[in-house]
């Protein structure tokens, strides 16, 4: 090794040394790896790779590798990370509201606590799509169908728990309907869904805009609904309180740490995510997918955390899902 080597990595490890974590500079050689607790094609899949892309893109990770790992809204993957990567301050797992739900309604034993929380990343709301040769064509249409037989309507998406199975009980109880008879089918991952949706194997789909894009601008899909409080900007698609449905519900995505990382690592993490979302590969992602920024990090993320499992587990047991 020659001289001036010797003495970067030496003076690598005394900063290692002294504060427990390398510095940001010196963990930007580093390889990150991101757990994605879905299967690939969806909107953690989705968001985790544009991450990893604008990591490298800012400088701020060398290399980043990726790992899917789907089931149980995200919880398979969870309890993976959370055995696996402890103590690793280079490892990061892909999560968001879809994973609360989940958590909600399937009662497992491992839980959000045991991870550390590193940041919120973005917003967006659900779209209810129909395959393009669907009878039907408006939601008024897929809403009548629902009070005359709840079980003849397919709803196609995430785990039982995401936002869009939540919102299509939402619906059923705002329209007078058994919430418990939503014949919801839940999918391990995006790419699933979509398949099923394109194949009319589900009556209809629902999900963040990102994961349908690609087949609403081909003309595939039809998008009817989307439950937000007003339109998206450069969106034409109404939204549920526009049609005359009191649904509300956004979605959003953010990432963890694993567990027993000290201070000062889960600080180095939040730097870089950070520095990932002022890159122009995080912008154009943003554009790309119709995502709203929402940066949150650290304790006020893990607040906002907290706040979201009370609120949803409300909004569920309101509408028969708990």
């Amino acid at each position: 090794m020659r001289r001036d080597q010797f003495l970067k990595s030496a003076a690598a490890f005394a900063a290692l040394g002294a504060t427990g974590a390398l510095p940001l500079s010196a963990q930007a050689a580093a390889a990150l790896k991101i757990l994605v607790p879905a299967n690939p094609g969806g909107g953690w899949d989705i968001t985790g790779r544009a991450l990893g892309k604008a990591l490298q893109d800012a400088g701020a990770a060398g290399a980043v590798t990726f790992e899917n790992k789907g089931g149980a809204a995200g919880a398979i993957g969870l309890a993976q990370f959370v055995n696996a990567a402890k103590g690793d301050p280079n490892a990061m797992m892909v999560m968001g509201a879809v994973m609360l739900g989940g958590l909600i309604t399937s009662k497992q034993p491992v839980t959000l606590t045991q991870a550390t929380p590193i940041a919120r990343l973005t917003s967006e709301y659900n779209v209810f799509v129909l395959p393009a040769n669907s009878p039907f064509k408006t939601m008024k249409d897929v809403v009548e169908a629902l009070k005359k037989d709840p079980g003849s309507v397919k709803w196609g998406g995430g785990s039982r728990g995401a936002t869009e199975h939540i919102a299509a009980a939402m619906l059923a109880r705002e329209v007078g309907v058994d919430a418990t008879k939503v014949n919801y089918v839940a999918f391990r991952g995006g790419g699933e869904a979509v398949a099923a949706i394109l194949g009319g194997n589900v009556s209809i789909g629902g999900s963040g805009y990102s994961e349908f894009q690609p087949y609403i601008e081909s003309g595939k899909m039809r998008p009817i609904a989307i439950t937000a409080p007003q339109r998206i900007k450069g969106l034409d698609i109404p939204t549920m309180k526009e049609l005359g449905y009191n649904v509300e519900i956004g979605n959003w995505r953010g990432v963890y740490g694993a567990p027993g990382i000290t201070p000062q690592q889960r600080q180095a993490l939040i730097d870089m995510v950070v520095k990932a979302t002022k890159s122009k590969a995080w912008t154009e992602a943003l554009e790309k997918n119709g995502w709203t920024p929402a940066v949150l990090t650290g304790k006020a993320f893990e607040d906002f955390v907290d706040g979201e499992f009370a609120s949803l587990r409300a909004i569920m047991h309101k509408s028969g899902m708990v």
